[in-house]
């Protein structure tokens, strides 16, 4: 019985379930918008199934068959990314696709130059990053819609599974002319009174008070904002300090002015920088490259621009 469809209509369809509209599906995956429709068309012809309801204002949305269908898609596209890793083992090569989710408060950082890097060595690796807040990347993980992200062990859940990479030590972020930019550390008890520039992003908030939660009181938070760089502006311009686990080698704002960074001393355990994935996940020789490669590079040569404290020694290993 000939087959009635290709893998790369599979994808399409996929991309267009989980964009919701054919023109953002297109654009994501780089190809034309009639291209992908028709290949949708021939998907629905071959199956004689609709699988997407298609309003002009408000894109495409799977049908209740088509929902079924995308979970029968996912496995078979997900069966043939197994076929090419074989094939990878058998050739000892590195190829094919890596979608990285990166926590967007250190992907401008460090994912650029840890990406380069990865693709100098690996040059048929098709390397994919998107930029997430921790619940994104646990929601994208869990649906195989990224193979791996980079982030901290905030609020980690029982499916997810985190390998250490480096430990990251909280700072206050201070203007220069702060009084308390002179000190050689601060405590949670200094910032009491002072207005606090919140980095307001999902789990990340809560770790910034939690600084503060066995003084009973909770610090003044003047401004938020879900933007790294924005805070450090507000910072720099006088708006109150911020906290940070992110110590640049630079300490200048977008906007040209200075920052300082000053330890924070406290009982909160220091954030952990690792690689987070699926415990259910199929770990390809190209996703095994890539921890590899985040373990070689951030223990040994560091990352360009950040200020790393000492790596961790263990390290987890697929089996």
């Amino acid at each position: 019985m000939p087959l009635r469809f290709t893998l790369r209509q599979l994808e399409y369809f996929v991309a267009v379930g989980e964009a919701g509209s054919i023109a953002l599906a297109a654009e994501k995956v780089n190809v034309t918008a009639p291209s992908m429709s028709s290949a949708i068309s021939q998907l629905e012809a071959g199956f004689g199934l609709q699988l997407f309801t298609r309003r002009h204002a408000q894109g495409s949305t799977l049908t209740p068959a088509g929902e079924r269908f995308m979970e029968q898609a996912r496995a078979v596209l997900a069966a043939a990314e197994q076929l090419n890793d074989l094939a990878n083992i058998m050739t000892n090569a590195v190829r094919g696709s890596l979608r990285v989710g990166a926590l967007r408060t250190f992907v401008q950082l460090m994912v650029p130059s840890l990406r380069r890097s990865f693709e100098d060595k690996y040059p048929h690796v098709d390397f994919t990053q998107i930029e997430l807040d921790q619940a994104q990347i646990f929601n994208e993980l869990g649906s195989s819609r990224i193979d791996i992200a980079l982030t901290y062990n905030l609020a980690l859940p029982g499916d997810i599974r985190f390998e250490p990479l480096a430990i990251l030590a909280p700072y206050v972020m201070l203007a220069v002319d702060h009084p308390l930019a002179l000190r050689s550390f601060i405590i949670p008890e200094d910032l009491l009174d002072e207005p606090m520039v919140l980095l307001d992003l999902p789990h990340s908030a809560d770790y910034f008070l939690s600084f503060f939660r066995h003084l009973n009181r909770r610090p003044r938070v003047a401004e938020r904002t879900s933007e790294i760089n924005v805070q450090r502006a507000l910072i720099t311009n006088g708006y109150g300090f911020g906290i940070t686990n992110m110590h640049t080698v630079s300490g200048i704002s977008l906007d040209g002015r200075e920052l300082k960074f000053v330890p924070l001393q406290s009982n909160v355990q220091p954030l952990k920088l690792g690689i987070v994935l699926s415990r259910t996940a199929h770990i390809s020789r190209t996703i095994q490259a890539f921890i590899d490669h985040c373990h070689e590079t951030v223990d040994t040569k560091q990352m360009p621009g950040v200020m790393l404290h000492k790596p961790l020694s263990s390290r987890l290993r697929s089996h």
